[in-house]
């Protein structure tokens, strides 16, 4: 079957291609922390004027006046999200690193923006390129029938979470993941991502995992007598930027509490996170 690309539904002239640049925003190698895709979760604007605008200190421009900037957002690997298109119409007097231009969005692609997966592979580690050649590479996956919100409810095995992805799911209130999480019990696990220390929780009396993490949303420890030290010492912020959430196990809502706290306890001899984690029990 015929592939459709990009352009199949943009319907760009070759000539004005010419003057059409793509920009593929993707985390910075060297801030790991800086997720583009949570900002575009949290504020669409935040992308696709502060990132997709951006110029960095001591390097060229990445448009010029009269351009058209196509902003394509990383989802995953060979996935990009399609969330904006813009022409440039002014350079700002800015030698430092910051926003370098003002733009208007073209209004006849909003439709599409937040809702055109592509697929694409970057092999190279320039982030601006020619539209030129490389928009017939741009495979359109699919058209979404709202705008992305995040990714789908994966199944209780497959859920790898960081805290500020899981924040905006409570958040928004995202449907799947709601209530997938709402009538549960169960096993969980917090790692650490700057040390690898873990902390074997779980969901085992009245509250459900939905709650147990809703907690650790609203104050970063959810009570945990070792977490509650770390973020008096070093705030909620350190959660936010390092705290990733899994499911180890999963159980009906009426499970016995007695045997949760069973399998609970096996797991933190399994991981030993009482040695070297964040068990203190």
């Amino acid at each position: 079957m015929e592939k459709i690309v990009l352009n199949d539904i943009l319907k760009i002239d070759s000539e004005t291609l010419k003057n059409v640049k793509i920009r593929l925003l993707t985390t910075p190698s060297n801030d790991k922390n800086n997720d583009p895709l949570e900002h575009y979760l949290c504020n669409y604007e935040k992308i696709a004027t502060e990132w997709f605008l951006w110029k960095q200190e001591g390097q060229g421009r990445p448009f010029l006046k009269d351009q058209i900037g196509i902003g394509l957002l990383n989802l995953n690997k060979d996935k990009w999200l399609l969330v904006t298109i813009k022409k440039i119409s002014k350079e700002l007097d800015n030698d430092n690193s910051g926003v370098y231009y003002e733009a208007d969005e073209l209004l006849e692609y909003k439709k599409y923006f937040g809702r055109l997966v592509i697929k694409y592979h970057n092999s190279v580690q320039q982030m601006i390129r020619n539209a030129d050649g490389l928009i017939d590479e741009l495979e359109v996956l699919e058209i979404l029938s709202t705008p992305y919100d995040g990714d789908d409810f994966p199944g209780y095995e497959n859920v790898i979470i960081s805290w500020k992805n899981l924040k905006i799911i409570i958040d928004r209130q995202k449907k799947d993941w709601i209530n997938s999480l709402r009538y549960k019990k169960g096993i969980y696990l917090i790692t650490d991502n700057k040390n690898g220390k873990q902390y074997v929780g779980s969901a085992s009396g009245e509250d459900m995992i939905l709650q147990r993490w809703t907690n650790y949303i609203k104050d970063g420890h959810g009570g945990d007598v070792e977490l509650i030290e770390i973020i008096k010492e070093n705030g909620i912020e350190y959660a936010e930027n390092n705290f990733q959430f899994s499911i180890l196990e999963n159980y009906d809502k009426n499970t016995p509490k007695e045997y949760i706290d069973s399998r609970e306890n096996w797991w933190k001899k399994a991981l030993r996170s009482r040695e070297h984690g964040y068990n203190k029990n």
